[in-house]
């Protein structure tokens, strides 16, 4: 709107929210016809390859160096769409991101895409600060490159969070979720134990704030108190000591004071101060001063922020900048305001010279080279779609910017310092002479008492003489304000996302904020912090986050590379990882502390366990390769216990484990091959002990082996020697081996058969059904529970010419050369 004067047309795109508009437009003496389009955010995600992306897909210390790729998700394509369409018909890129380095990541996200569809694209900047006409016109007359280092170090970032969250996540969630009745939210089931860079760090900022509160031990004090009241007022004078803890040398010192109680004025000094207006604003002092003043989170302050920024009324709230340049033309800010009903009037004598009331800001120090400090860019005196808090907002940053260009305040104090039996107390007093900033900056006080006059020399008995006792007190706990401080003062997160890491303590349950803004760990914070302490590492400690952000900002100005970070970040954290699992009983211990024990199966995550192929009967998980409690292999659905898919491997297996080589001919894929390794005991010397074989049904080899295995158990399980209690027992295979049933005669039919012919089912309610298997010798259907089978030999069958019984439950027991079904939790081992 600002670039076309109001002359643009509008289109739709391909996605219903973004739209596409076109107007014509001067660059220098170039015109151009310009397209203008947007996206939401990030435009790509940053995730692993779908192999490692289940919780249950791998030991999660390989997620230290899995491979990520950066994609466009599924809600973004139309955007994408959107994108590559009109850049092939354009000569010129001009991005207009946000100028920080978020913003800038996601221009080479746009790059990327525009790139792909048009590589001759003439790709440029516009660097800008507020959507305001002159800010807007001046950008796209002074375009620039964009900048790969601002974008490589969010790039890196990214890749650290992702992978360090990700692993320590699920080593947490999986290991302490099942192990303890965690009632801190209605969905304990579904819970996750997040780890983040940024999130524990801040976390151990409270846990460490409640530590000191509850180690802090009261301790009485003493101390000597005194005040005079004359015809001008009182004075109340403190004891230069402060106070003792030894009652007996307060009571010795007291009565001396007592004994000789004239006071004798030794100082008198007055003294001009001055109360200095605060610093350009920036984000993190918004932040704090919109916490202290107007009782928001540094959350919603940001979201009112962002919102009051994109309809034009104060300039980009993201920025570390607390400094203006020469070249801001600051007295043109300050007009705008003059007719405001409540600070006009201020406004108006900032800009008399007469006054003399104007001062330049000071320079706060910090410079982002991207924004400006937070100012207000568009006059208002309030609008009809703003809610309260959109006005508290943008009166802070109207008066702060106008106090930031006024004079200090001025006052008169006067400190007199007397002298009773050798002990010196003194008394102090300030006059406000002149309020300047104070009179526009209702969030700052400056007050003080008048003292009566002294003269050096003067000599009067006091009015009342004490000795008063106190106790220590512990700091209180940290409110909003300070917290954000602390994550400055350490270099915890950045000024755009610190406000992120401390709602996401609050959703994860790990902190609570009380009615006046200060937070307490609860139980599971305080446990996973106390977890980590134990251990010996500061993992909640600010000190490995700080150290990133630093290389983080390396990055950005080209002293260190992208790959230096990544490699010497992710090294030091794979081993803090590594020796955290290793001492895992700690944090079990610690949240032994706070939480009882529950009779769930811990999760043993610690194994590997690798996934084979997705799971086709619930559709929603992958089948995993484990070994069964009795030695056995065997490839479950992660699903368990919901989803009960299994397929049994041969008893004959001693070792297995999954490939990265996917079956070309098995579907619904991916399907890896497993690397099998069997007894040569049990196998026939036709086959080798070694066989790279594949689950889906392709594999001949693996498909006899398997039928030899059972029919070796079914031998054992007809023997005349065996007792009953023997025939109880689990074979090797996994299948649960019985006395027959009546109401279930069950046939071994040879592999062959199965693959030339359905196989019929029958569902829950008994009725009828004909399925086919999804794969050669793999048999996909409904899940069945209790079954119990025996196996009987293929010349058996054929005698008996009966049809397969049905249990009382509707179940048909059925099996082919590798079994997929679903069996009772004993059976299944998972």
């Amino acid at each position: 709107e600002i670039l076309s004067r109001g002359g643009m047309q509008s289109r739709a795109g391909r996605s219903r929210y973004n739209r596409v508009f076109e107007f014509n437009y001067a660059i220098g003496a170039q015109a151009c016809h310009m397209l203008v389009t947007s996206v939401t955010g990030h435009l790509m995600e940053l995730d692993f390859d779908d192999r490692y992306r289940r919780w249950y897909s791998c030991d999660p210390a390989e997620l230290f160096h899995a491979p990520v790729r950066k994609a466009v998700p599924q809600d973004k394509q139309d955007i994408k769409r959107t994108l590559e369409e009109e850049a092939r018909t354009c000569q010129w890129l001009v991005l207009w991101l946000d100028c920080d380095r978020e913003g800038e990541n996601i221009a080479y996200e746009v790059v990327d895409i525009c790139a792909g569809a048009n590589r001759n694209l003439n790709i440029w900047r516009a660097r800008f600060s507020a959507l305001i006409p002159r800010e807007i016109h001046e950008a796209v007359q002074h375009l620039a490159r964009p900048n790969k280092l601002f974008a490589d170090a969010v790039d890196a970032r990214q890749e650290i969070d992702l992978r360090i969250g990700a692993s320590f996540t699920r080593f947490q969630t999986m290991l302490l979720k099942d192990a303890f009745v965690l009632d801190v939210s209605g969905e304990e089931r579904n819970m996750v134990l997040s780890y983040g860079p940024c999130q524990f760090p801040t976390l151990g900022f409270i846990v460490e704030r409640f530590w000191e509160i509850q180690a802090h031990e009261p301790e009485e004090f003493w101390t000597i108190n005194c005040s005079h009241t004359s015809d001008e007022g009182t004075a109340s004078f403190i004891w230069i000591r402060g106070h003792l803890f030894d009652y007996s040398s307060a009571v010795v010192i007291y009565e001396m004071c007592v004994h000789e109680p004239m006071a004798t004025v030794q100082n008198v000094r007055n003294q001009e101060k001055l109360k200095y207006p605060p610093y350009p604003l920036s984000t993190v002092e918004l932040q704090k001063r919109a916490s202290r003043c107007c009782r928001m989170s540094s959350e919603h302050t940001m979201k009112v922020a962002e919102e009051l920024y994109q309809a034009g009324f104060i300039s980009y709230p993201r920025t570390e900048t607390d400094s203006f340049s020469p070249n801001t033309d600051l007295h043109a800010i300050v007009r705008e305001q003059v007719d405001h009903p409540d600070w006009g009037t201020y406004a108006q004598r900032l800009l008399n010279p007469e006054e003399r009331l104007w001062r330049n800001p000071s320079n706060g120090g910090h410079d982002d080279k991207a924004h400006p400090p937070i100012h207000p860019t568009k006059f208002s005196t309030g609008e009809n779609n703003w809610s309260p808090d959109h006005k508290k907002v943008y009166e802070l940053v109207v008066r702060h910017f106008l106090a930031c260009c006024s004079q200090p305040a001025v006052g008169a104090e006067t400190t007199v310092e007397v002298d009773i039996a050798g002990e010196q107390f003194n008394a102090s007093g300030r006059v406000v002479l002149a309020k300047n900033y104070l009179d526009v900056y209702r969030y700052d006080s400056w007050g003080g008492s008048l003292l009566p006059t002294y003269t050096i020399g003067q000599q009067f008995v006091p009015t009342s003489l004490t000795l008063d006792s106190g106790v220590t007190r512990p700091p209180p706990l940290l409110a909003e304000a300070d917290l954000l401080s602390c994550m400055d003062k350490a270099g915890i997160g950045t000024d755009a996302t610190m406000h992120e890491h401390i709602k996401k303590l609050l959703d994860r349950c790990y902190a609570t904020k009380d009615a006046n803004s200060r937070f307490s760990p609860t139980n599971l914070g305080e446990a996973l912090v106390m977890g980590y302490d134990e251990m010996g590492y500061e993992l909640w400690k600010p000190y490995l986050r700080a150290m990133m952000e630093a290389d983080m900002k390396s990055v950005s100005v080209g002293t260190k590379s992208k790959a230096q970070v990544l490699e010497g970040c992710l090294q030091q954290m794979k081993a803090c990882f590594l020796d955290a699992r290793a001492n895992k009983v700690k944090l079990l211990d610690a949240m032994g502390t706070f939480f009882a024990r529950s009779n769930r199966p811990i999760n043993e995550t610690q194994n590997t366990i690798e996934v084979v192929r997705p799971c086709g009967a619930c559709n929603d998980s992958e089948m995993l390769l484990k070994r069964r409690p009795n030695g056995g292999f065997m490839v479950g659905c992660r699903g368990f216990p919901q989803c009960r898919n299994v397929v049994w491997l041969p008893g004959s297996l001693a070792e297995a484990a999954v490939t990265q080589q996917i079956c070309p001919t098995c579907v619904p894929g991916p399907v890896y091959k497993i690397q099998f390794k069997f007894n040569r005991r049990d196998i026939p010397p036709s086959f080798d002990v070694d066989h790279l074989g594949c689950i889906g049904g392709c594999d001949d080899v693996l498909k006899e082996l398997t039928e030899m295995s059972r029919f070796q158990h079914h031998n054992q399980t007809t023997t005349p020697a065996r007792s009953q209690s023997q025939t109880q027992t689990t074979s090797t295979s996994g299948v649960r081996q019985g006395a027959p049933r009546q109401d279930l005669p069950t046939g071994s039919r040879s592999t062959g058969q199965f693959a030339n012919q359905h196989t019929p089912a029958v569902n829950p309610q008994g009725r009828g059904q004909s399925q086919t298997p999804s794969a050669v010798g793999v048999r996909q259907g409904t899940p069945r529970q209790d079954l119990h089978t025996v196996f009987r030999t293929a010349s058996q069958f054929a005698n008996e010419q009966q049809t397969p019984g049905v249990n009382p439950q509707g179940f048909r027991s059925t099996h082919t050369g590798l079994t997929q079904n679903s069996r009772n939790a004993s059976s299944s081992g998972m």
